[in-house]
């Protein structure tokens, strides 16, 4: 197969080390940086620091801080920008898309203004065919991919074909990529994941043990996986690597930014001081009202999501969170009797 042009536009953690699986895959890929010193330290000195400390990038991989000429003539388009700020991003950039350009998501969120996966908002806002948009998910932290230990994620697309073209030159000695025809299961599976990972967060930082984290981690999934059903994902993808696997390491990783932000809050940090405190966007803080709303529009009930709000809005206290979720009314776990 030929990619002549791939695109990776974000150039922080995530993007630079997603841009970094490509070019080891064989691909020459062009990384959009917004500010100009990290494109020219990224091409000069094949290290983002700021992200990646001094790990050194392929030699396939250069960097640019002119976002129309990234994404000009490119047949793949890798998006990694802030889930909130995809809408505004791409609007600028579609006049520039090649036609049949495929467009793929690196974003682990929901729109909070509209309630849309990412995948929705870039076919909306590109008006392209679904066939042409993949999401990447899965077990993903970017250091630990960034020093090549080895991981397996997923590629889904409502088009196979797509999906196959995203794997092949996402494909490398310690990347290896699964693919998926359920988008929307692994879109939910990667944005509800940051929720309950903030809520582990918290319960770490309120130095509650093992059995309390677990507690959250498994009620959490089935908290996803019956979100996930009621939009039409596909049970097999939430038990699988973009859901238990996404999940699992998302909240147990202290690399993650979303269990490091709730661990802030559990241990006694103020939302304002934790996002001072911290350089990278988790996810979770934005998306967790969003998700919120889909469970109520679904009529799931969502707990850990609605605790987590509540603590995010100021109306439950951080030592309140797991007393009010072990204090519900108690249900049979399995199926029906």
């Amino acid at each position: 197969m030929s990619v002549e042009k791939t695109a990776v536009l974000g150039a922080g953690s995530w993007g630079t080390t997603y841009a970094a699986v490509v070019a080891d895959a064989g691909f020459p890929v062009t990384l959009w940086a917004r500010r100009s010193e990290v494109a020219d330290e990224i091409t000069t000195s094949h290290t983002n620091e700021r992200y990646l400390g001094e790990r050194v990038l392929p030699e396939l991989l250069t960097a640019t801080d002119d976002d129309i000429a990234a994404v000009t003539d490119a047949e793949v388009i890798i998006l990694a920008v802030p889930a909130q700020s995809l809408r505004e991003n791409l609007g600028r950039w579609k006049p520039h898309l090649r036609p049949g350009v495929k467009l793929v998501s690196l974003m682990k969120g929901i729109e909070v203004d509209t309630g849309k996966r990412m995948s929705e908002v870039i076919a909306e806002v590109a008006e392209v065919d679904p066939a042409q948009i993949a999401v990447v998910s899965g077990p993903n932290l970017a250091r630990e991919i960034a020093d090549q230990q080895p991981t397996a994620t997923v590629v889904a697309s409502e088009s196979i074909d797509t999906a196959d073209v995203i794997a092949e030159i996402s494909a490398n000695g310690y990347f290896r990529p699964y693919t998926n025809t359920d988008v929307v299961g692994v879109e939910m599976g990667g944005a509800v994941k940051n929720v309950i990972a903030l809520a582990v967060g918290i319960a770490d930082g309120q130095k509650l043990g093992d059995n309390s984290k677990a507690s959250i981690i498994t009620r959490g999934l089935a908290e996803t996986s019956r979100l996930g059903a009621a939009m039409g994902a596909q049970p097999h993808t939430l038990s699988g690597l973009a859901g238990l696997g996404d999940l699992v390491a998302t909240c147990a990783s202290p690399l993650s930014r979303n269990r490091t932000f709730g661990r802030h809050l559990g241990e006694g940090m103020s939302l304002e001081d934790v996002i001072a405190h911290t350089s990278q966007t988790a996810e979770g803080v934005k998306s967790a009202a969003a998700i919120l709303a889909l469970g109520r529009r679904y009529e799931v009930d969502l707990p850990i999501t609605e605790a987590v709000c509540a603590v995010l809005g100021g109306r439950l206290r951080v030592d309140e969170l797991a007393g009010l979720l072990l204090s519900r009314k108690r249900k049979h776990e399995g199926p029906p009797a």
